[in-house]
């Protein structure tokens, strides 16, 4: 493959996990707000999500420019760092919705609405899955497994987005006290997965996620 094509391939890898970043510093504030207005704990805890994936979104754009430079090196502090910092934000958040959504089982907690939590699930996933077929289609033509590894890590925010859109969507139709609460804890079991990955990496040069490890 031509320098000047691997070049213009890591640019844009780097410039999908700027996106990334972004993306999810937004969907966080959005969604962190009318989850908290709504009183929906499943989009409210969506987004704390949202902001821990921009920690984890930072040790991949830092993973690109070192892959970039040295294609062959294991992870380096930095990435090894922010992975322990986001597993650990994770199993905080596991905490959170866990115990907040067993908490609003018991009392019966209703939310106002969770309509927002339709509209931010949908574009959550429609946007999610347009990254995981650009870094797919990048880390292939690199023929870079961290790049395909973080391409199927992306996923997991896909099933998140459906927990959110499933459990927004049956409370809008049926006002079930417990969905959302349900919704939250559904949205635990993958922050757990996802922060147990996070060790699991930090302490390894395997790069792995709930779809597909590859070394």
């Amino acid at each position: 493959m031509p320098a000047v094509n691997t070049k213009k391939l890591y640019t844009i890898a780097f410039a999908l996990a700027l996106f990334t970043i972004i993306y999810n510093l937004a969907e966080g504030m959005i969604s962190t707000y009318f989850g908290f207005e709504d009183e929906s704990l499943a989009l409210f805890g969506f987004g704390t999500d949202s902001f821990i994936e921009v920690i984890s979104g930072l040790g991949i754009a830092h993973m690109v420019i070192r892959i970039q430079k040295n294609p062959g090196s294991p992870k380096d502090r930095f990435e090894r760092t922010a992975l322990r910092i986001t597993g650990v934000a994770f199993y905080a958040l596991v905490i959170g919705l866990v115990s907040t959504g067993i908490f609003n089982i018991w009392i019966g907690h209703k939310p106002v609405t969770t309509f927002w939590g339709i509209v931010v699930s949908v574009i959550s996933i429609l946007v999610m899955w347009l990254l995981v077929l650009w870094k797919r289609k990048v880390g292939r033509s690199l023929n870079s497994d961290p790049i395909l590894a973080d391409a199927n890590c992306t996923m997991v925010c896909v099933y998140m987005s459906v927990i959110l859109l499933l459990s927004s969507s049956i409370y809008e139709l049926t006002e079930l006290a417990y969905i959302d609460s349900i919704g939250s804890i559904g949205l635990g079991y993958f922050a757990f997965s996802e922060g147990r990955e996070c060790f699991e990496k930090a302490n390894s040069d395997k790069y792995c996620c709930s779809c597909e490890c590859a070394s």
